[in-house]
């Protein structure tokens, strides 16, 4: 008898802490700070509590069959095999919690899906081990590196807050406008991440998938790759910006001048070398003719 109230004890102790768990940050998913990151948790948190329910239900039968009927008590077991009543419930009813869990379900995947009425269209692209941002309306591209020094990296120094989640080149973005998400990758797979904006989404060599998010509220938020892609996936961090609109607005047209410097760097560039090609073609044309 001891020793089954102590299963029940533990029991219940579990149960108590896994409820402890919605509100434990590093432990439950986060909430988010967009629309869908919110749908996504509340989804969650529904088939966490339909899973709570089923355990406390049949684990509740079970410890209660264990104490009642047992063999000290001079329980007897019952012989039968079947019953038609218990399997046709047993098979309704667990029918029936998933039609239910899949009607929002569905209903959350049409609503991530839907990029329509973008005010920013962003293509990401992966490659071992970074990822590369083009903005394709603003005409801004550039490469996200991790920037985790490589002291921390060969524990020559102590490891920052940030830790393998520090990039070169964020992602800036506007608060409260919808982005879309061109998502792609150059070598292997990949998958964009960044759990507090409620997107995952797969980047795949020769194709392009597609994804949005609206930031609520200013901040930084960090992600990673969340698909095994070779060696160094663990250093591919993601950090997101979300700004003021104004402060956006500066953010491009500082960009912008420094990608139409480049432009002219490297038209010069070309046309120097160009011009050296036809010197030396001509240098060789009189060459010839003297010879002639």
């Amino acid at each position: 008898m001891q020793k089954s109230m102590t299963r029940l004890v533990l029991f219940f102790s579990l149960c108590f802490s896994a409820v402890a768990a919605y509100a434990t940050p590093g432990i439950n998913m986060p909430y988010g700070v967009t629309p869908v990151s919110h749908e996504i948790y509340h989804l969650h948190m529904a088939c966490f509590y339909v899973c709570c329910a089923i355990g406390v239900g049949t684990f509740g039968v079970l410890i209660y069959s264990l104490i009642k009927f047992r063999k000290s008590k001079g329980a007897e077991a019952a012989h039968f095999h079947e019953h038609l009543g218990v399997e046709i419930l047993w098979t309704v009813i667990p029918t029936l919690i998933l039609v239910v869990l899949a009607i929002p379900a569905t209903i959350i995947l049409k609503d991530i899906h839907n990029t329509e009425d973008a005010a920013i269209t962003i293509k990401v692209t992966g490659y071992q081990w970074k990822w590369k941002y083009e903005y394709l309306d603003q005409g801004i591209s550039f490469f996200s590196n991790l920037s985790t020094p490589q002291d921390q990296i060969n524990n020559k120094a102590p490891k920052g807050e940030w830790y393998l989640l520090e990039v070169d080149n964020p992602v800036v973005v506007p608060v409260n406008e919808k982005v879309r998400l061109l998502v792609t990758s150059d070598d292997v797979m990949h998958a964009w991440w960044v759990p507090e904006l409620g997107v995952k989404q797969d980047a795949i060599p020769g194709f392009i998938n597609e994804n949005w998010f609206i930031a609520t509220q200013p901040g930084t938020y960090r992600g990673q790759c969340g698909e095994l892609c070779g060696v160094n996936h663990a250093f591919m961090p993601i950090i997101i910006k979300v700004v003021s609109q104004d402060e956006f607005k500066t953010w491009v047209s500082a960009h912008q001048n420094v990608a139409d410097q480049s432009q002219h760097t490297q038209m010069l560039a070309l046309s120097q070398a160009n011009a050296a090609i036809l010197k030396k073609q001509n240098h060789h044309a009189k060459k010839v003719e003297l010879r002639s």
